[in-house]
């Protein structure tokens, strides 16, 4: 058993995407192999309609996969093939690009107006980049929910963990998508395959990943008889941390809990070429996508 060290942490940084919507970024279009599968990961956190009501409009995809994980309010959806749906609480999708799709995501708050969920984007390899373009779509109650003795809640988004597995299947990357809620002071050791790529994402709370130097996502000070407190940030911080190899990290959770997202995957380990939502192995590559898009040979239908 090995503990896997903590490689980088950093905190989501705010952008603006589609129409002006204001979220945050973790990660995204600099140094793609650090993260090999994975892409980009943005978390759309918002208390303002006025802030995300103008969405995503059409767009194109190809190359990729985009997962897109609601936890509260709803993400109606449409594409150029003509699906449509909607994403409320605790719902997934996971779209498969492949040879090229146009669709659009409208954000939709909650009775409050709040507004929250993430969306990643997964690598797909050379030989897959082109295949047909599917959706799946899963409710949240048909997510898998482990509740331990101890209180830690993981629910299985992506992947296996545990004996339980997620309904989404034929994944490239193999990935491993966890919402983990651990609660106050409660020390957990969680597994992860050695061959993964992994990262966490505080969103929630507070805690401290061994083999930190200091506490993720915590201010630390010292009470009167000098021992160290944790003091959660209630807003919640959107932390990132990168793990290096090993087969298991171990969380211990301030005092009032922590809810993070563990997410690994299998590195495709390919050349990267980049056009904005568009990702392939080479510029060729990227310059026929952009002439099929412009020619209307992208996809088979067009909005």
């Amino acid at each position: 058993m090995s503990f896997r060290p903590i490689t980088s942490t950093s905190a989501a940084q705010p952008t603006v995407e589609g129409a002006g919507v204001k979220l945050h970024r973790a990660f995204g279009f600099n140094e793609p192999e650090k993260f090999d599968p994975f892409l980009l990961f943005d978390d759309f956190r918002n208390d303002h309609p006025e802030d995300y009501r103008q969405g995503f409009p059409w767009h194109p995809h190809r190359g990729i996969e985009t997962i897109t994980y609601v936890l509260s309010g709803t993400v109606e959806h449409g594409d150029s093939l003509g699906n449509t749906g909607a994403l409320a609480d605790g719902d997934l999708q996971w779209m498969t690009a492949g040879s090229g799709i146009l669709h659009q995501e409208m954000p939709k708050g909650n009775a409050a107006g709040h507004m929250h969920g993430f969306q990643l984007w997964s690598n797909l390899p050379g030989s897959m980049k082109m295949i047909k373009p599917r959706y799946q779509d899963i409710e949240g109650k048909n997510l898998p929910l482990l509740e331990e003795d101890d209180g830690t809640k993981i629910k299985i988004i992506i992947g296996d963990y545990l004996g339980k597995a997620s309904p989404v299947d034929g994944i490239a990357a193999n990935p491993q998508y966890l919402d983990i809620t651990v609660p106050p002071k409660v020390t957990k050791a969680l597994k992860i395959d050695t061959y993964r790529r992994a990262f966490a994402y505080v969103f929630e709370g507070a805690c401290q990943f061994d083999a930190a130097s200091t506490p993720v996502g915590v201010l630390v000070e010292k009470s009167i008889d000098g021992d160290e407190l944790l003091l959660a940030d209630l807003s919640g911080n959107r932390t990132l941390i990168q793990f290096g190899t090993g087969d298991e990290i171990v969380v211990r959770a301030g005092p009032i809990g922590v809810r993070f997202l563990l997410v690994s995957g299998t590195p495709i380990q390919e050349p990267i070429a980049w056009h904005g939502p568009i990702v392939m192995n080479t510029a060729a590559e990227i310059r026929q996508a952009m002439d099929d898009l412009h020619n209307r040979r992208f996809i088979k239908a067009h909005p």
